[in-house]
């Protein structure tokens, strides 16, 4: 059973996270959601069309202009309060990797911390054990955050992915995280190439069968791009079919930026398998 906030999602059911970018450079939206009124609205998008999770980005993946703690912290705990108070039953998610962030989003009302640098502070751990919330254990190949992997190597990247994310969520654990609130994430793009994410991709039931509940985030990545020799507008198809395979496997949070296209490919997965 995973359990986020005040929802719970029994084996073999899927959440849909949505995207939402506080930022001006995304590499997707290149900042259409930046101004606080337009990602409000885009939440509210987002839950009308079946989102579970709400997940808030203060500052790009990528490299770019640098953003201070309290200028991430500005960006994104207004946005927790104002959609907490609007829609009280969507689970509220914050990508970021520092615990000062975390704390301040905990407080405002968050229910899931998405560390997708691979926990470069261990403290946010314990914010997430503090607050009672949720923790996403991330692999990013030992990158520090916002740089971009060179010549990425591993022996099998799936076990490498596997026993970094898993330890971490016994670390988590340990700190005082509930169990039933950890997710692992094998980090797509992450630390990683091409080859690299699309064997991911195809041996995701792997890290599935290791007991943790698995979040993709593969929505409009590069890995998609360079497979399909397509800029980031038009991944759509690419990331719909990397979702479908991915969940087919047992991913069970899927984070995308359709949140339409990403709920009507799980249902066909879902119906495909007769469940």
């Amino acid at each position: 059973m995973l359990r986020l906030g005040q929802r719970e999602w029994p084996a073999g059911t899927f959440a849909v996270m949505a995207v939402i970018n506080r930022t001006p450079d995304s590499f997707f939206d290149h900042g259409v959601t930046y101004d606080f009124g337009a990602a409000l609205r885009a939440a509210g998008r987002a839950a009308a069309a079946g989102a579970d999770i709400i997940d808030i980005g203060g500052v790009k993946a990528g490299p770019g202009a640098d953003v201070g703690v309290a200028e991430e912290i500005r960006r994104v705990t207004g946005l927790v309060s104002a959609i907490r108070q609007a829609h009280p039953e969507v689970v509220i998610s914050v990508d970021t990797w520092r615990a000062e962030v975390g704390e301040a989003v905990a407080a405002a009302g968050a229910d899931l911390l998405n560390d997708a640098w691979g926990g470069v502070d261990p403290r946010l751990a314990e914010v997430a054990a503090a607050y009672r919330i949720g923790l996403v254990c991330s692999h990013a190949g030992g990158l520090a955050p916002r740089t971009g992997p060179h010549r990425p190597a591993y022996g099998d990247v799936l076990a490498e992915v596997a026993g970094n994310v898993t330890a971490a969520a016994t670390r988590a654990v340990a700190a005082g995280v509930r169990p039933e609130s950890i997710l692992i994430d094998p980090g797509h793009d992450f630390g990683k190439n091409t080859w690299q994410s699309l064997e991911l991709t195809r041996r995701l039931g792997e890290l599935a069968a290791t007991g943790w509940p698995v979040l993709v985030a593969v929505s409009n990545k590069d890995f998609i791009g360079e497979t399909l020799g397509l800029p980031a507008d038009q991944r759509g198809a690419g990331t719909v079919a990397a979702l479908a395979i991915c969940a087919w496997q047992g991913a069970r949070v899927l984070r995308v930026h359709d949140v339409p296209a990403a709920r009507r490919a799980l249902n066909a997965v879902r119906w495909a398998r007769g469940s």
